[in-house]
């Protein structure tokens, strides 16, 4: 996508991934941008899922390199990308049992060294999604799914990343918690943050994305800016099982 490297914060290159002797990704190529929202789409089992959990270390590449700002960090350990700058939204919102809404976002801030920065970050989420300082003292798992994903998103943003994961946000929300979620990633790309996101909702993350990929049985099969892969109905259609202007 970008040719000067300069101005991307991650590049993917030839990356593949193995479950046991099933090969999930087989060579792919991503070029983010910095400061950018790009978009990953694709069906289930596409490989899309596997990208971000080989970028934070959780799946380890069998070939290929990932290079973060300038620096390898194929197969290094989940703590030390973390550290680097990169954090994760995990698909299922993965809430911590027994801990309260705020206790759950603390969690996220461990690597920072100061009061005054936790602070700030609380500052910032309770920003973006005012509803968890209202529930901070609730249990996390009694909050609703809604409430759960802006938790998972707000707890990532806890470390103040440079590069931003989200899997499926979007996954089993009501349109109009969608709707608050997407615009929630359009304001902390204002803020300067990059992300990286997989959907399956075609549309509404193409309506906030800069770029997009389509992963097809562990390839890249398309790629492009996300207003004209919006619309391009054959694509949309073929690949994401939408129609231009169907909601999810």
């Amino acid at each position: 996508m970008n040719e000067n490297t300069n101005e991307n914060i991650l590049e993917i290159r030839d990356l593949a991934v193995d479950y046991g002797i099933i090969r999930a990704l087989r060579g792919i190529d991503m070029d983010i941008p910095k400061g950018k929202i790009v978009v990953v789409l694709g069906a289930n089992g596409a490989g899309k899922s596997t990208t971000l959990r080989t970028i934070s270390g959780v799946v380890k590449a069998a070939e290929g390199n990932i290079v973060f700002e300038g620096q390898s960090i194929k197969n290094k350990e989940p703590y030390k990308i973390a550290k680097a700058g990169i954090s994760q939204a995990p698909e299922g919102r993965m809430v911590l049992a027994g801990l309260t809404t705020e206790e759950n976002l603390r969690v996220g801030a461990t690597m920072l060294k100061t009061k005054a920065l936790i602070q700030s970050s609380f500052e910032e989420v309770y920003s973006l999604f005012p509803i968890l300082k209202e529930r901070g003292h609730q249990q996390a798992t009694t909050l609703s799914g809604g409430e759960q994903q802006m938790l998972a998103i707000g707890r990532a943003m806890m470390m103040k990343p440079k590069l931003l994961l989200l899997d499926e946000p979007s996954l089993g929300l009501a349109p109009l918690i969608v709707k608050s979620i997407f615009e929630a990633v359009k304001k902390i790309s204002e803020k300067g943050v990059t992300i990286l996101m997989v959907e399956q909702n075609a549309r509404q993350s193409l309506l906030v994305a800069d770029y997009a990929y389509v992963i097809e049985l562990g390839k890249i099969k398309s790629q492009g800016e996300a207003a004209a892969l919006l619309e391009d109905e054959d694509l949309i259609t073929a690949y994401l099982g939408k129609k231009k202007g169907e909601q999810k």
